[in-house]
């Protein structure tokens, strides 16, 4: 199983979370490009982290939208959302590269990704844009959703992902970070539920129904409160439970 987090997310003398601890942990790193959170000299630290780390480097691509953090839907023209996103990922390769690797997946970030969901326009242009920069790169998504149904119909691999820290709707899609219940903060907890996806491919949703949930990488937020300790209890639950730990790209996968 990979376990992912969203990392250089910080901006010139702003920081959010704890790259360096997270980087510990994980096998894959979803880096900002830019657009939602991140500066060059930032992202460029955060690759070269991630590289002398052995984790694999992804681009989280986003809405240009650093006020909000990338958490607010925008209504683009396909084709503007196309070539900013092949923008993102070409940005953050050259530093990736500049690094000594290179980004060898793609995950959309916060309303983006809750939005290619059901949003076919959108989705059909992160495709699009993933399709023309590289169609050997994987794309990461959430299982059943439009973005990932396109993303196999076009040849691309695709990567059902799971999170350890957010609450889940009956239907699988994620509760609202406007809502109670959407955020989980107890390590043991969430350790225990990403033990049981993992063997048991169920979760308790909100309403207290079990849902199946088939993933392939595990994503533990790195802007959570606790979130190196969340983290390090899901790595430390699986690795008990025999699951080994190793990224869904590069030369281990």
């Amino acid at each position: 199983m990979d376990l992912n987090s969203d990392l250089g997310e910080g901006f010139g003398t702003w920081r959010l979370g704890d790259d360096a601890a997270m980087l510990g942990i994980v096998s894959s790193a979803n880096v900002a490009c830019g657009f939602h959170a991140g500066d060059p000299r930032t992202l460029l630290a955060t690759c070269e982290r991630a590289v002398s780390s052995g984790v694999v480097i992804g681009a989280q691509v986003g809405y240009r939208d650093l006020a909000g953090f990338g958490r607010r839907f925008i209504d683009y023209e396909t084709e503007d959302l196309v070539a900013d996103l092949i923008y993102q990922i070409g940005a953050l390769d050259g530093l990736a590269r500049a690094a000594g690797d290179r980004v060898l997946y793609v995950k959309p970030h916060g309303a983006l990704y809750n939005a290619i969901v059901h949003h076919e326009q959108q989705a059909a242009a992160v495709v699009d844009a993933v399709r023309r920069y590289d169609p050997d790169l994987p794309v990461l998504g959430l299982p059943g959703s439009a973005f990932l149904r396109l993303a196999e119909d076009a040849g691309l691999r695709t990567v059902r992902e799971a999170f350890a820290d957010r609450g889940y709707h009956p239907d699988g899609t994620l509760v609202s970070r406007r809502l109670p219940g959407a955020l989980l903060h107890d390590p043991a907890e969430v350790a225990e539920r990403m033990v049981r996806l993992v063997t048991d491919r169920t979760l308790v949703a909100v309403d207290g129904s079990v849902i199946k949930v088939e993933a392939d990488s595990i994503c533990v937020h790195g802007d959570s409160p606790g979130a190196v300790e969340m983290a390090r209890a899901v790595h430390d639950g699986l690795t008990a439970a025999g699951v080994r730990i190793t990224a869904f790209a590069g030369a281990g996968a």
